[in-house]
């Protein structure tokens, strides 16, 4: 992304708290913890980490579905959080839609097809009259490779990959400028997976649509998207190009999802023991969760984030990769933060 060009969406410290336990419980939960995130115009990031890393919870605030319990975020350089009540609900959920991951739950059977296309043209103002409403439906119908006479028939009787499609159809039908696809191929069967990545692909790169692509499937990530992220509870701990970020991966936590990935190239075994250990670290940390060390800095301070040397747009938050004290610094605060340090 050019460092004058504004960004699609700018997160800035966003956080997010849930009270457990009841209306009177003192309890909380951070499932979000200071996230900074730049997404370009056009630009596919995928967002990948373990079930509760806190991915979802992200795209939900991003969505206005959750309300952050701290930070900022800005959508074409404008604050959303400060925007009043009224133009949340309309103007940004017309410019920022969200893909469901489970398109047999997505799609109330109750209706035809044809419903789920109509509703969000008639709502935002997208199409009006009948004649232009049919024309509205067959154009995204088309988009999505799907025939129209599938506009009358109902959800059960579609294959789960055709759902998908018309969930897509439906996020596409008020011009969004940034998708928000959470699972969107998870559910589906692997013959009918890269058909759907592909028609995500071919919208982004044709009108121009943004993406946070949230994914357990490394292979999709790789596949679909121009910049991976990664999380882990709650915290960004790498991030970087896609294929180089999969390729010389820096992250234990990293290295460590990447190992789940089957190869039959790879000679050390798959340890869950490994995994298990490092969860119980990250719930009652002693040290730092990846080595088992309390005797280095990493331990005892919070890790910053460095760029490698190798690949400045690759970027780590771990203090294994700490300069020299009497070196140059690397460290930032954040990545996109230092985009905007440069361009000032």
């Amino acid at each position: 992304m050019n460092a004058q060009e504004t960004p699609v969406l700018s997160t800035r410290g966003l956080e997010k708290t849930f009270t457990i336990g009841g209306a009177f419980s003192r309890k909380r939960v951070r499932a979000l913890g200071g996230v900074d995130l730049d997404i370009a115009h056009g630009e596919v990031v995928a967002l990948v980490g373990e079930s509760g890393s806190g991915k979802s919870t992200l795209a939900r605030c991003i969505a206005r579905l959750e309300q952050p319990s701290a930070g900022t975020f800005l959508f074409e350089g404008e604050d959303v959080i400060a925007t009043s009540k009224r133009r949340a609900t309309r103007e940004y959920r017309s410019a920022v839609q969200m893909i469901f991951q489970d398109p047999f739950g997505s799609l109330n059977p109750v209706h035809r097809i044809g419903h789920f296309l109509e509703r969000p043209l008639r709502i935002h103002g997208a199409a009006s009259g009948r004649a232009e409403m049919e024309r509205a439906k067959q154009r995204l119908m088309a988009k999505v490779g799907l025939p129209d006479e599938m506009l009358d028939r109902y959800p059960h009787e579609l294959s789960g990959g055709q759902r998908q499609r018309i969930a897509i159809a439906r996020a596409l039908a008020v011009n969004p400028r940034l998708i928000l696809a959470d699972e969107p191929t998870s559910m589906l069967d692997v013959s009918v997976r890269i058909g759907v990545l592909n028609l995500m692909r071919t919208l982004c790169e044709e009108q121009g649509i943004s993406m946070l692509y949230i994914t357990h499937d490394l292979a999709s990530a790789r596949y679909l998207a121009d910049r991976i992220v990664v999380m882990f509870a709650g915290e960004f701990v790498e991030g970087g190009e896609a294929m180089e970020l999969l390729a010389n991966p820096a992250h234990p936590y990293t290295r460590l999802l990447i190992s789940a990935v089957p190869d039959p190239k790879r000679t050390e075994p798959f340890d869950p023991v490994e995994r298990a250990r490092l969860r119980r670290e990250v719930l009652h940390p002693t040290g730092c969760q990846w080595t088992g060390k309390t005797s280095e800095p990493c331990s005892t301070e919070t890790a910053v984030f460095h760029r490698l040397n190798e690949k400045p747009e690759h970027w780590v938050r771990c203090g294994l990769y700490a300069p020299p004290s009497d070196a140059p610094g690397t460290a930032l605060e954040q990545p996109a933060r230092d985009q905007e340090n440069d361009a000032a």
